[in-house]
């Protein structure tokens, strides 16, 4: 199904599944506002599809910033129907390992920036009567890892908050997207930051995924999902008479989610006689 051209806004536009979507739109017609923290790298993209592609420099965890970038792509573009947060950071090692700084710097990016981008382009969505959110997340939003604490909690609480929106912002016209991607053949996990190693992990489970991520291009060639089917699967999501509410991507995505909500289930179900005897 070919898919009336739109106008999106994409921020994490230069590299991995932000530029796969970007070219993928631009390819099929639609209009591509693009932020990112360095926008030469969409320069090939500008060469190719000039006015078609709208591009501002934005690190999403400056609010001020955010919020003055998507005031002008809404006031220069007229419209937005789709907004794509998509900028992320990854953030892996124990939870006492992680210093104080890359907690503040991950959730600044994983949860905050998602928070305000929502909020900043939300107005202009209202005022419209119509268009969507779509939120980037992860797999890792629904399940627990050993030395990914910290990220997991990040795209736990995004999927929390945007869960809460459905029926918020139902009544104007308002739709939400989540999007749980699982592993991607990308440049992401070259790009982690890895926390320094604190000697009493390095048998367990920690250590051994610290050793596994020592090699990236190794993590890169056994990451299953596709960047760029990715991005066609959202878009045809997105753009469907009736887009999902969640949109899982990659068999290790579905495979994981399934078995963490089942087991989480059973847990739950197994414990139905005490939840009922503890009421009043």
């Amino acid at each position: 199904m070919t898919s009336t051209p739109a106008t999106w806004l994409v921020t994490g536009s230069s590299s991995g599944l932000g530029r796969a979507l970007t070219e993928t739109l631009l390819h099929k017609g639609h209009r591509v506002a693009a932020t990112a923290r360095d926008t030469t790298r969409l320069d090939d993209l500008k060469d190719t599809f000039a006015d078609q592609l709208w591009t501002a420099e934005l690190d999403v965890t400056d609010t001020a910033r955010l919020r003055e970038v998507t005031d002008a792509a809404f006031t220069d573009l007229g419209r937005i129907d789709h907004v794509v947060s998509n900028a992320a950071h990854g953030q892996y090692g124990g939870a006492e390992e992680v210093s104080d700084e890359d907690i503040d710097r991950l959730f600044a990016a994983n949860l905050k920036a998602p928070i305000q981008l929502l909020r900043s382009t939300l107005p202009h969505l209202r005022r419209q009567g119509s268009g969507r959110f779509v939120q980037i997340s992860s797999a890792a939003g629904h399940f627990g890892m050993a030395g990914a604490s910290l990220y997991n909690a990040s795209k736990w609480g995004v999927e929390g908050f945007f869960e809460s929106l459905h029926d918020e912002l139902a009544p104007f016209g308002v739709g939400v997207t989540i999007v749980d991607p699982g592993s991607i053949a990308s440049n992401f996990f070259a790009r982690l930051n890895v926390a320094p190693p604190i000697d009493a992990y390095n048998d367990g489970p920690v250590g051994d995924l610290r050793r596994y991520l020592s090699n990236p291009d190794a993590v890169k060639s056994d990451s299953l999902g596709d960047p760029v089917k990715m991005a066609q699967a959202i878009m045809t999501a997105v753009t469907d008479p009736q887009p999902p509410r969640r949109l899982v991507l990659g068999s290790d995505s579905f495979t994981a989610i399934e078995q963490a909500v089942s087991a989480r289930l059973a847990e739950i179900r197994a414990q139905e006689d005490l939840a009922r005897s503890t009421d009043r």
